[in-house]
């Protein structure tokens, strides 16, 4: 039978990794000023991103990162470094208008990866797939992934809406709140990371 508690656990901790609601606002300045059909492509395609990271991790993560040499805090370290790039240009404004191209990008990164697919969220999939006892089990940590995924899409997808009603000066204090809230995020990353390290030495 499906494992409804172990899907509801799987699911509750990765609702509060990838945390949808404050995901919105730096999705929200991210595909600002873009056409409407535009800024549903990206939400789309961010998910699509961090669905596939998130699913090759399950399907072979702790193997890939054997391979490579590469420690979780080593991840968790480069995802923190890349968000606060990120998270700079948003609190200083010097984001340039965006092009055809530069919107694939900001839904590969740092939409789809890192700050959905990001360190927490892999090692959490890694983790569950792992400890998985047979295919009722493996099925709700699989139904919880997808079941995440559309739920990140939903809240993408609908806070388009906000940008209406916000207007540009909206927008405008959405960008610095967004990159203020990245930057954190980011800072956070990175302190894990450096624990991790003192912790493993």
């Amino acid at each position: 039978m499906f494992d409804l508690a172990l899907f509801g656990s799987v699911f509750v901790t990765l609702f509060v990794i990838m945390d949808p609601p404050g995901t919105t606002p730096i999705f929200l300045a991210l595909t600002s000023g873009r056409p409407l059909k535009v800024q549903r492509k990206m939400a789309l395609q961010a998910v699509v991103v961090a669905f596939g990271v998130i699913a090759v991790f399950a399907i072979g993560g702790q193997q890939i990162l054997d391979y490579l040499h590469v420690s979780v805090p080593a991840l968790m370290v480069a995802g923190g470094l890349l968000l606060l790039l990120i998270s700079l240009d948003l609190l200083t404004g010097k984001a340039e208008e965006p092009t055809q191209t530069k919107d694939v990008n900001a839904a590969l990164v740092p939409l789809g990866m890192p700050l959905l697919a990001g360190p927490g969220a892999i090692v959490t999939v890694i983790l569950a797939v792992q400890r998985a006892d047979g295919a009722s089990q493996l099925a709700a940590v699989w139904g919880a992934i997808v079941a995440m995924h559309l739920v990140l899409w939903l809240t993408m997808r609908y806070s388009l809406l906000i940008i209406k009603v916000i207007k540009e000066g909206g927008v405008v204090l959405v960008t610095r709140l967004a990159g203020m809230l990245l930057a954190a995020i980011a800072v956070q990353q990175i302190a894990n990371g450096v624990t991790g390290f003192i912790e493993a030495a």
